[in-house]
């Protein structure tokens, strides 16, 4: 079952959801909106190796705006600090963003039950387009839990600003 924009912001208020820093426009009917935060990453290599660490270059994104040209991927952050130890959260794109042909997150949307920190964007751009820090470019929402309850307690906890992928960690195709 999905949560309503007013339970999510009284989940915020028991301290049920985190959403730092909370501003109470940014709820919707049944999401809370996530804001782009002022930092980039881009892999400097075109093609990964998922065993080796990638490496990257973090932009600042200019009070004028980032051009993400087409085709183009590059990793963002939120602002907020979200996530809940008592509701599933899921991320989306704003649909206004999806329609000017900015993917969000290409695959990458369901948040994991004890998931806190920023979330990292994956921003696929099929068209030329601009973002600007602070514009509202995803939503989440959260959903209730059936069943026992294991928290998170990976790798990418407690992030703050956009994270590489760290896929070369997981070795189980090497015997």
């Amino acid at each position: 079952m999905i949560l309503s924009g007013h339970e999510i912001q009284r989940q915020i208020e028991l301290g049920a959801i985190t959403a730092k820093p909370f501003d109470p426009q940014l709820i919707n009917p049944n999401s809370i909106d996530l804001t782009l935060d002022d930092t980039v990453l881009r892999y400097r290599d075109t093609v990964i190796d998922p065993r080796t660490e990638p490496e990257v270059v973090e932009e600042k994104i200019p009070h004028e705006g980032l051009f993400l040209e087409p085709m183009s991927f590059c990793l963002g952050s939120s602002r907020e600090i979200v996530g809940s130890t008592e509701f599933v959260p899921m991320v989306h794109a704003k649909s206004s963003t999806a329609r000017a042909g900015l993917f969000v997150h290409v695959t990458a949307d369901l948040i994991d039950i004890g998931s806190i920190g920023t979330i990292t964007f994956q921003l696929f751009s099929t068209v030329g387009l601009r973002v600007y820090p602070g514009m509202r470019l995803g939503q989440m929402t959260f959903w209730r839990l059936k069943g026992e309850k294991t928290l998170y307690s990976g790798r990418y906890q407690g992030s703050r600003g956009p994270r590489k992928s760290e896929i070369f960690r997981d070795r189980s195709w090497e015997t």
